[in-house]
């Protein structure tokens, strides 16, 4: 592939995120190869991003990668690779939920599944590293998936056509340390993993009222550190190892509900503040918050649905849990998140290498 060639890329809001989306055999199958293209693609290394399509922030620095299962039970494969906006990396060491929107309609739209009917649903096979299946109920009236609606969700400003999304338990275990509560770095937290690694605190342990805006908390040096020792602590007993270079376990710091919810969070993505909180990320809050015994347990939280306020409104999962105690299980839970179309057509990488 020459630097001269355009590749094909669909830019879309997904969720509270946006990314550009690829086919799979649009990029080279040489990891090695594709990620550096990736950088280019997108503009980093450069905290800006000013010359490539990224957006200078990690909510904005994504990228989906979707071509047809490989396996039963699917209609398409999603690979989600977080591109590191100041720093040459590309990891797939996460998924993302958000951009999980957009992979309905981007499958649909690039002809990998047939629209049938009002509503169409895409079973997708998440790759990223613990491989699950969602299903998304994407609107294609006429043959055609549509965008516009009224469904406003919380973290971005403009209604859109809502896309429920299910994810089927798969019977592990949501605390992968065994416990309901370990102590890191001096502190109490509980570990979940109900499709994203995540470390809960309460706000008070870390001296915080816990509805502090996002730039507050970072602008705080020693909060930074805390959190970090933190979470280098807890990677390798979550079975991550060193997570030093790495972007899981997020830290999403809990305290009560202020706005009719079930809790209020906040969410380093590790290092910056996440304006709302990812899918995924919600959905191990939402574990945490309804079994007993854990930081984050409401009481009187019985379920299924969840209501997770965040710095931009409220997130809400269902879920329902099956066991108990460090064997708690999740059953099924489902979100509904929107997304929109942005643009679609040809992007030019950068020439060169992307540390060059």
């Amino acid at each position: 592939m020459s630097d001269d060639d355009g590749i094909r890329c669909m830019q879309l809001r997904g969720g509270s995120s946006k990314g550009a989306y690829f086919l799979a055999a649009d990029l080279p199958a040489d990891p090695a190869a594709r990620d550096d293209l990736l950088l280019r693609v997108l503009g980093s290394p450069d905290d800006r991003q000013i010359d490539g399509i990224g957006g200078g922030h990690p909510l904005t620095s994504k990228v989906a990668v979707v071509g047809p299962s490989a396996g039963p039970g699917a209609d398409v494969d999603y690979l989600f690779l977080q591109v590191v906006p100041d720093r040459a990396i590309v990891t797939d060491a996460q998924t993302c939920g958000n951009l999980l929107a957009g992979v309905g309609p981007f499958a649909i739209e690039r002809g990998l599944v047939a629209a049938t009917g009002e509503v169409t649903a895409v079973r997708i096979r998440i790759q990223n590293p613990t491989v699950s299946v969602a299903v998304a109920h994407v609107r294609t009236p006429g043959g055609r998936v549509r965008y516009a609606g009224d469904t406003v969700m919380a973290g971005t400003p403009f209604p859109a056509a809502p896309i429920p999304i299910e994810f089927p338990g798969d019977g592990r275990p949501v605390f992968p340390t065994g416990r309901l509560v370990d102590r890191f770095a001096g502190f109490d937290v509980t570990c979940v993993h109900a499709g994203m690694p995540v470390l809960l605190i309460r706000a008070a342990d870390l001296g915080l009222a816990g509805d502090e805006p996002p730039e507050v908390l970072e602008a705080d040096a020693g909060l930074r550190t805390a959190v970090e020792a933190i979470r280098r602590a807890a990677g390798p007993a979550m079975g991550l190892g060193d997570v030093a270079g790495t972007t899981v376990p997020k830290i999403s710091i809990v305290s009560p509900a202020r706005h009719r919810g079930t809790v209020t969070t906040r969410t380093f993505i590790p290092h910056r503040v996440h304006a709302a909180i990812g899918v995924l990320g919600a959905v191990s809050v939402a574990a945490g918050v309804l079994a007993p015994g854990t930081v984050a347990h409401a009481a009187g939280a019985a379920g299924p649905l969840v209501r997770i306020e965040h710095p931009t409104g409220t997130f809400e999962v269902s879920l329902e849990l099956d066991g108990a105690g460090p064997l708690t299980r999740v059953r099924t839970s489902a979100v509904v998140r929107t997304a929109r179309k942005l643009a679609d057509g040809l992007v030019w990488p950068r020439s060169g290498k992307a540390t060059g």
